[in-house]
């Protein structure tokens, strides 16, 4: 998770992880663009907070769903804002100041297959050989913190950042090649055809109703006060 401050319409107790997952390439033609697959992804919290407090606790969670990487590939994955910590039946906020990353791709893994498997997208055999891999591919990242306001407004922008800048993009008319400039600095360099431009670009089209950000515990019941069903 990358640390995150406050999500928007979201209580403030604590800071906000920001926690980027991913799962195995195999894995990448089962995932549909909405995520659904990948909503497993969101019950990690939730799981680990009572091993860590004693107590069953509700923290908020504010997930965006991804499909693509940096060259603009199909490469599905969700961005999590996460309190760090969260409140028991009482109301009283209990803080977790570390997440162990190892626990929640664990979490993360389990949710994915439970929900394929359930919707006949994969196979228990396709399961259990990612799972006797040494490295299944699924990961977690939490070790980034957001402490203000500011820096989780940073965070947040990132989690919704578009699909690809205008500025990093240019095209040869003589080659009918697309170039796309990548990286931290923009100094790598992913040339295609421009038909395979169109269809990268075009696989990232949302369906129609589609959800793409999603409002967890917490925040989901200060997101939308008429619907306070916690989903864990």
């Amino acid at each position: 998770m990358d640390a995150g401050g406050t999500p928007p319409g979201c209580p403030s107790p604590s800071g906000r992880l920001h926690r980027p997952q991913d799962a195995p390439y195999l894995l990448q033609i089962y995932a549909p663009t909405s995520g659904g697959s990948l909503s497993g992804s969101f019950r990690g919290p939730p799981q680990i907070l009572p091993g860590t407090t004693g107590s069953e606790l509700i923290p908020g969670v504010v997930a965006v769903i991804q499909s693509f990487g940096q060259k603009i590939n199909f490469h599905p994955h969700a961005h999590l804002l996460v309190t760090e910590g969260g409140e028991d039946f009482e109301g009283t906020f209990h803080n977790v100041a570390e997440f162990q990353d190892s626990l929640l791709a664990e979490f993360f893994k389990r949710g994915v297959f439970s929900l394929l498997l359930g919707e006949e997208l994969i196979s228990p055999e396709i399961v259990e050989k990612i799972a006797s891999w040494r490295h299944s591919g699924f990961s977690v990242h939490s070790k980034v913190r957001a402490e203000t306001g500011e820096e989780a407004e940073r965070v947040g922008k990132y989690m919704i950042r578009p699909l690809l800048s205008l500025e990093r993009l240019s095209f040869s008319e003589k080659e009918g090649k697309v170039s796309y400039r990548y990286g931290k600095d923009a100094e790598e360099v992913e040339r295609m055809d421009y038909l395979e431009f169109i269809a990268r670009v075009t696989s990232h089209i949302p369906n129609k109703g589609q959800v793409t950000i999603r409002y967890f515990g917490l925040c989901k019941a200060l997101h939308n006060p008429y619907y306070v069903e916690l989903l864990w």
